[in-house]
């Protein structure tokens, strides 16, 4: 069986992305608007985060000024990020 070098460039290309989208990250920004419960309960039903999970980001949020909340591809955080913002939260999608 012989495979042509576009299968492998096409390939390699599939593996680089799917890599890429890999390292996308959530992040969960601060602000002086919300309670702590408010976001705890949020990153719970949003993010399927334990409560413990959640309340350790909030803690994080605002001390550090933002958390990394959730990692994977970019389609699946792109959800993710939009409900927190119609949460009325500050977050963004990095990397």
């Amino acid at each position: 069986m012989v495979i042509s070098n576009h299968s492998e460039e096409t390939l390699t290309q599939t593996v680089v992305k799917e890599a890429i989208d890999e390292v996308s990250t959530l992040v969960l920004y601060n602000d002086d608007v919300h309670t702590f419960d408010y976001v705890i309960e949020t990153l719970v039903r949003v993010c399927e985060h334990t409560y413990e999970q959640a309340e350790q980001c909030a803690i994080i949020v605002h001390y550090k000024g933002k958390c990394d909340v959730k990692s994977g591809s970019y389609d699946y955080l792109s959800p993710l990020c939009e409900a927190l913002l119609e949460a009325g939260l500050t977050a963004m999608i990095e990397g």
